[in-house]
């Protein structure tokens, strides 16, 4: 037998892999509650922690609320009112054939916060759900009150074709590696990140979400539109991103009218959970200050070491 067969033999039998049961996937072990709203049609699970001014927070593409679990509690200790949901497709939400274009989804972003009744909010927006945020800005300005856009897509990717794919395989072992890929060192990635996110995975809808996004969702919607967004807008970087190239968070911050670039070290395409000592710092710094006294378009290099 080929290494090719083995190979494929084993993920063929981890995808018979049982996911963690349901009281045991996140926020289980943390002083948060996983709640359920049904917003313009669809139904969310979320959880909230904080008062204060509101934020945001929206995972990337296969990811959910666990994408955030380093970075939920800290803001809400630093005195914000911190909101974070599965997005349609992904995690326990709803998992529909269809609804998944950049309008769909900044509509159901603002629908979520009419519900929620919040008079405005930062959107922070990781990957895919950059380009969500930066689309609800767009379309819900006087909603919107400033963006961090995190490794963010809207201008292109270079591999999320290739991680849908492999995804869609739903195999505990690929999602393992697909995790570990997003990390500038994969070592880092736990056993509990695996089960958490293989969790999601493992749900019957999850592959039609999947190939619904990939069919209706435009990762490179943001171009040419940039400058009509007027809010003060952070753009975080790792600077190991293998799967979207820094040029085009460079670009990103380059194209808004109020910008900075930050660049943080020895972090992959997932830097609030490689690095959440430095992420945690640098965005809690703009939520209380506002943007650095910078030129818009001068990188800065955050100091502390990722942890």
């Amino acid at each position: 037998m080929t290494a090719r067969w083995i190979c494929a033999a084993l993920a063929l039998a981890a995808c018979r892999a049982a996911p963690i049961p349901p009281d045991q996937r996140y926020p289980a072990g943390t002083a948060l509650t996983a709640k359920f709203i049904v917003v313009a049609g669809t139904r969310l699970r979320y959880v909230e922690a904080g008062s204060g001014p509101s934020v945001v927070l929206i995972h990337g593409f296969g990811a959910s609320i666990y994408n955030w679990h380093r970075t939920i509690e800290p803001l809400a200790a630093a005195g914000f009112h911190v909101v974070a949901f599965d997005n349609k497709g992904f995690g326990f939400s709803d998992k529909p054939a269809h609804g998944y274009s950049n309008a769909d989804y900044a509509r159901l972003v603002l629908a979520l916060i009419d519900s929620l009744h919040l008079p405005d909010a930062v959107l922070v927006g990781h990957s895919m759900g950059g380009a969500i945020a930066a689309e609800t800005a767009l379309r819900g300005p006087s909603r919107v009150r400033g963006l961090v856009l995190v490794d963010a897509a809207g201008l292109g990717t270079r591999g999320t074709f290739g991680v849908g794919a492999a995804a869609s395989l739903r195999s505990r072992w690929m999602t393992a590696q697909i995790l570990r890929s997003t990390f500038a060192d994969p070592s880092k990635v736990t056993a509990a990140d695996v089960d958490q996110n293989y969790a999601a995975v493992a749900e019957p809808d999850f592959g039609r979400a999947l190939r619904g996004v990939l069919r209706e969702f435009r990762f490179d919607a943001l171009r040419g539109r940039l400058a009509a967004i007027r809010v003060p807008c952070l753009v975080v970087w790792g600077d190991h991103d293998r799967l979207i190239p820094e040029r085009f968070g460079r670009e990103l911050a380059r194209d808004l009218l109020r910008s900075a670039f930050i660049e943080v070290p020895k972090a992959g395409h997932d830097v609030p959970e490689e690095a959440p000592a430095d992420f945690n710092r640098i965005l809690i710094e703009f939520l209380e200050h506002g943007l650095p006294a910078t030129p818009r378009d001068l990188a800065l290099t955050s100091g502390a070491n990722s942890q």
